[in-house]
Order: structure tokens, then sequence, then C-alpha cells
């Protein structure tokens, strides 16, 4: 089954606890701290792979959660990182955030990578607190918890030739003579109901992969039809191949249904009607084509091409001219995103302070990551907590916002009592 189009969650690796240990051994007295840390958190990385061409694996699997970091221990021992999970997907394929649409990665060569959920840092063990005045720390970090996210992806096919046309125009047949694929093939509108893609050996034994875009309709750039479904896999094509019923077997006038692809294309994405073209007539063999396409080849001359692609005729040539263009028309590079994960706070609000039905609740990503990474079943652990909400400007945020002893705050699932 052909799928372009999926949502799933994914999830990096929560970092692994650091360790509260002190060092005991035989002749060494007042040892001091020898916790570990733990460690980090696998990554989610996507993948691009040439072998696949559907994102039918995400039809049924939804969740996609990294190994989370080992945790620290004794002996200054620090925890395993966890191991990143890789996930393949086909060349191709567009991952959005699918909370703000944000482009996280467009995968558009085999091998390319991203990191869509990074894992969490691990917390740090009790000997990372020592120093000259806290000589023996009793505290350690939980681990930070990994990225997650819903993400959408979107494959867009990548094809050097897209075939553009009416339902029952012979694209199929047409893709079926000049390469291995078979596409089903029917002489009723609609036949062909996904893309199929088809490799063409030259004369000059090189290669160029051209895409059978099922037929569109009036409308399709507005989703009638299947529309949007279909137009997305032309964007990526390098050179159109309008393919035209010279014969009008279906009662359609040929001049008509050109004008009326250039138009649908264009409306859904005006670079395309910038983008190189032939004008291919089909349907040559039977009676009548001649007449209907005479104006067509008047004005589009050395772009026209008059062929049948039941028995083979003016194929070749069409396809020795669509190689000659394509040599012409350069590939688009790669584009490598860059996913950056924020750890550091520098340019972020740290906390904003809201009062629902009298709780003053506490959100922020650095605030909440601060909850989650200290212990405060420690002494040590809550007392540096506490300084750094103190140091965050907390305190004074909630006097500004008229907090009194005995009101409640929250962060996260944490709720405790103000007292000044």
């Amino acid at each position: 089954m052909f799928i372009d189009h999926a949502k799933i969650y994914v999830k990096g690796g929560d970092g692994g606890n650091g360790c509260v240990a002190f060092r005991r051994e035989k002749y060494v007295s007042m040892g001091g701290p020898f916790g570990g840390d733990g460690g980090r958190g696998g990554n989610v990385i996507f993948v691009a792979d040439e072998g696949l061409t559907t994102l039918m694996d995400f039809k049924y699997r939804k969740h996609f959660k990294a190994e989370r970091g080992t945790h620290g221990k004794g002996k200054n021992q620090h925890g395993a990182w966890g191991e990143d999970l890789i996930v393949k997907v086909p060349v191709g394929t567009i991952i959005k955030d699918d909370d703000n649409g944000e482009i996280l990665a467009d995968l558009t060569a085999a091998g390319q990578e991203a990191i869509i959920a990074k894992g969490g840092r691990g917390g740090k063990g009790n000997s990372r607190f020592a120093n000259a005045t806290h000589k023996a720390p009793a505290m350690a970090e939980n681990g930070e918890p990994g990225q997650e996210r819903w993400i959408s992806m979107e494959l867009k096919l990548l094809a050097d030739v897209g075939l553009v046309g009416f339902p029952n125009a012979g694209k199929s047949t047409l893709i079926s003579q000049v390469s291995a694929a078979r596409p089903k093939i029917a002489d009723y509108p609609f036949t062909t109901l996904v893309p199929n893609l088809g490799v063409v050996s030259t004369r000059d034994h090189d290669s160029f992969v051209i895409a059978d875009i099922p037929g569109l309709i009036e409308g399709a750039h507005q989703g009638v039809g299947l529309g949007h479904d279909f137009l997305r896999h032309i964007e990526r094509t390098r050179l159109l191949l309008y393919i035209l019923d010279a014969a009008q077997v279906d009662g359609r006038d040929v001049m008509s249904d050109l004008y009326t692809l250039q138009n649908e294309l264009a409306l859904y994405n005006p670079e395309l009607a910038q983008r190189p073209f032939l004008v291919v007539a089909n349907k040559m063999d039977i009676p009548g084509a001649e007449e209907n396409c005479r104006v067509l080849e008047e004005q589009y001359k050395e772009r026209f091409f008059k062929i049948s692609a039941a028995t083979g005729n003016g194929v070749q040539e069409l396809m020795d001219k669509t190689y000659e263009l394509l040599k012409l028309i350069p590939k688009p590079e790669p584009v490598f995103t860059d996913i950056k994960v924020i750890h550091r706070y520098d340019d972020e609000v740290p906390f904003e302070i809201n009062i629902v039905n009298g709780i003053y609740e506490v959100t922020g990503k650095r605030i909440e990551n601060l909850v989650k990474m200290a212990n405060l079943d420690q002494d040590d652990s809550l007392q540096r907590f506490q300084r750094t909400i103190e140091r965050m400007g907390l305190e004074d945020a909630l006097r500004e916002k008229g907090i009194k002893n005995g009101d409640t705050v929250k962060i996260c699932e944490l709720e405790f009592e103000y007292s000044q």
C-alpha cells in the first residue's frame, strides 16, 4: 500500500540519574563524595533510505522512544549513554512539528539524517557538587527528560520527470513502455490511484527516473478529487511532460486540456508554471488525432511530440529529447537541515506565572526542567533548588503578582505553600 503522509510521536531517551555515594575504603578516612553521573539519553534519528518508497511502516506503529541513559553508580562510575533510535524513512520525506508546522528536516538524499528528538542530559552525581566550602554534598541530579513531540511526515517522490495529464490520457501505458514499471492499465478513468516510478535507460547507458502522477481533474489545486495528494509529488521533478489525449476519445478538447493542466499546476504552486516542459500528444494511432492537435503543434513546435504509447511509435524520440533536456537542467542540491535543540536558556523567558482558581501556576521550559532534575527528597538538593529559583527571580515575580503567605504555588506536579 502506498502511504505518503503519517503522524507519529517521538521521544528522546531520558538522562540517567546521578548517584549519591561516598568513598568507603580501608585506611581512607573522610573519603569524600564518590557518586558518578547518569548517562545521556539516546536521540531519535531519522535516516533517508533509498530502499523505501512509502510511509506504510508508520500506519500501525505510532510511538518511537529512544533508550534512556543508565544511572550513575558509586566509585565515580558514570552511567552508559542510551542507545540512539534509528528510524528509516523514504528519500523525499519532509518532517514537520505537528504543533506549529515548522519544518524540522527535508531528507532529499540517501543516507541523510536528522536528530528529531534529542536525548536528555544525565544528572550529575554528588562528586560534581563538592567544593572548598561544601566538601561532602549529599545530593545528586535526576536525569533530564528527553525531548518529545508529535510530528507529521509527508513524502514527495523524487523523480527527474513527471507525467502530468487527465485520467485515461495514457500516462501509465507510456511509463510501461519506457521502463520496467508495470502499473495497472485499463480503458476507464482513475485506473492509477497511486504514483508510480520507473527508471528509463538511455542510449548512453545513463538513466533517469520518471513518475506517473495519477490523473488530475479541474479544481485539483483546491483538493478536488485527490488533487493535493497527487500534486505534491510533482513539486520535486525537474521536467514535466504534459500527456494529452489527442484522439479525444472521452469527448475532451485537447487544447482545453493542456491549458487546464497548466493552470491547475500554477494555482497549486506558481513555481511549477516556470518548470521546463514538453507537450506530448498521445493516441496518434487513432483516426482524427492528427487534426485535433494541429494547433498545438504549430504553437509549441520543437517542444511538441506526437506518440502512440500503445504501439510505441514516437516514444523513443520523446525519451531522447527528454534526456537531452535533463542534461541541461541542474540537479537540486540536497537540503541538509541542521536540527537545533536548545538546552541553554539564555534567550528564553525562564518562567511565566498564571493565577488559576487561586493557585499560582508557574510554567516554562527552564523552570520545569529544574523541577524534574531536582531530587527534592534530599535536603541538599532542596536547598540548592530554593537558591536557584531565587536567583531566577521567581520569588520577586510572585510578590509582584500579589502572593500572600499560605497561597499555593504549582510547578509541574510540584505544589507547595508559599511562606515569606
